[in-house]
């Protein structure tokens, strides 16, 4: 009924589970865990035996705080990642708050951003949707996190993002981290970012906590951890066969794999410079397009985003989809590159500048911008 997280294959706990099986394998350091297949169950609610199963894997593990997360059979593929779009429920407890999350996870399926994302036609060839498995992981509770994106080509460097706590805020694009540059011969290229929040475990309520951050300019990531990751992150893909998109956490000094998939499409470049004149952030996804712009400060401006419009918005996160189909381009005040909100600007071909500091301010609603996702420029026309 449960299957251990070392036996994971693709064709019956999906592709995160399946990968993170093989690394464990290999002897990388992956948190242990199980998999619910996708044949374990389809309904809204966890089954009798299926919960007596969970309460024994549980117990086999020490009780532990864990990560509950989709691992559905048509994710993390080289054509499409779904990056952000199928549910995961981070820092449970107990075999209801566990169960309740794994039930969380398959109703996550039929997610009108699911539904969305699987529209585009850049995306629709893998869309066939035959099972969620789901991966239940011991959590490890980060004082640091982050993504990286192994060399993409022979000769490339190692992109490493970073930020205090948790891996929510990157991945989410809520702060604008670290970014680091790893050169094939080893040499390390630091931007530090706006690191204003952090998102840790929250050990009275569980699930997570959001605080703020005192010293948000101080750099996350020493010049040795940066190496053990760049390598890290080569040893993935040597195993993987080609560029890998991995999730990683730091904890009492020890180097973590939280996730790996296949880069799904190509990442500018750093920005270097930029004219005086131009508003600038980093480059998230290539391109170039002139447009109105359009000001989302949350959900409740989505209607009035109108075809061809350039949405500027504090960060997205996956509720934010259906915007993607709709515009030309996009801005947000925080994030990264390697951020969501990137990856699927990247994936359905669309421009995107991540972390323009008080992009909302400095852009007025209406105004006609020129944008420059390869360069990481904002115009004003």
């Amino acid at each position: 009924m449960l299957t251990a997280l070392a036996d994971a294959t693709r064709a019956s706990c999906g592709g995160k589970a399946a990968t993170l099986g093989v690394l464990l394998r290999e002897g990388l350091p992956v948190p242990d865990g199980f998999v619910v297949p996708h044949d374990g169950g389809r309904g809204l609610e966890v089954s009798e035996p299926l919960r007596g199963a969970v309460a024994r894997e549980l117990g086999r593990l020490g009780d532990p705080v864990v990560a509950v997360r989709s691992s559905a059979m048509n994710e993390d593929t080289a054509e499409a990642s779904a990056a952000g779009q199928y549910e995961s429920v981070i820092g449970a407890r107990g075999t209801a708050n566990v169960c309740e999350a794994i039930a969380a996870c398959w109703a996550s399926a039929n997610a009108a951003r699911v539904n969305d994302y699987w529209g585009q036609a850049t995306v629709d060839a893998v869309s066939s949707f035959s099972g969620m498995g789901v991966l239940v992981q011991r959590l490890i509770e980060a004082e640091i996190s982050g993504v990286m994106f192994t060399p993409q080509q022979p000769g490339d460097s190692t992109r490493i993002e970073a930020a205090w706590g948790l891996g929510l805020a990157v991945v989410g694009g809520m702060v604008t981290p670290d970014a680091y540059e790893v050169t094939a011969d080893g040499s390390v290229r630091c931007t530090v970012g706006s690191k204003r929040i952090r998102i840790d475990l929250d050990p009275v309520r569980g699930g997570v906590v959001e605080s703020a951050v005192t010293d948000e300019r101080a750099r996350a990531l020493d010049d040795d951890t940066t190496a053990i990751l760049a390598k890290l992150g080569r040893r993935i893909a040597e195993i993987q066969g080609g560029p890998q998109d991995v999730e990683w956490a730091v904890a009492g000094g020890a180097v973590w794999v939280l996730q790996a998939r296949p880069v799904t499409a190509a990442l500018p470049a750093l920005r270097l410079s930029a004219p005086e004149h131009a508003l600038t952030g980093t480059p998230g996804s290539h391109g170039t397009v002139i447009g109105a712009a359009r000001i989302v400060r949350g959900p409740a401006d989505f209607k009035d985003v109108r075809p061809g419009e350039i949405v500027v918005c504090p960060y997205t996160d996956p509720a934010w989809t259906p915007l993607f189909r709709i515009a030309a381009g996009v801005v947000t005040e925080t994030g990264g590159a390697l951020s969501h909100a990137a990856i699927v600007a990247r994936e359905y071909r669309i421009p995107a500048v991540l972390g323009v500091a008080d992009a909302l301010n400095r852009v007025e609603n209406g105004h006609r911008i020129a944008l420059d996702g390869t360069a990481g420029t904002i115009t004003l026309l």
